[in-house]
């Protein structure tokens, strides 16, 4: 088993389930993309560059993206900073509060433009 893979089931609830859902979502709509273990988190990959990653922090779950400059602005109401200059972040609380479509349509855009620089 990947150390990702480890890191998503050693997971105590409802966080565990969130992860495993997340890391379907994703592996779904990017099915080229790799999961790898960098910085104690599990991240994904097209080729060398980070699309995301996935990580459990105190009470939520983070998908982060790097390629965050690029995503339209009408997902805004949507994405977290926290004063990180680079990376903004969908956040989730409760399996339920996940929204696929959101995160797809994210996870598309990011795809588009992995290719270039994290800043605009």
């Amino acid at each position: 088993m990947k150390p990702a893979e480890v890191y998503i089931l050693n997971k105590p609830e409802p966080f565990k389930s969130i992860l495993m859902h997340l890391q379907a979502v994703i592996e779904h709509t990017l099915p080229t993309a790799d999961l790898k273990f960098k910085w104690k988190l599990p991240c994904y990959y097209i080729g060398k560059r980070p699309i995301c990653y996935i990580n459990q922090s105190k009470d939520y779950v983070d998908v982060g993206f790097w390629h965050s400059a690029y995503i339209s602005k009408k997902f805004d109401q949507y994405l977290v900073s926290e004063k990180r200059k680079i990376v903004k972040s969908l956040r989730y609380k409760t399996l339920d509060g996940v929204n696929d479509s959101v995160l797809i349509d994210i996870l598309n855009e990011v795809y588009e433009h992995k290719h270039k620089s994290f800043w605009k």
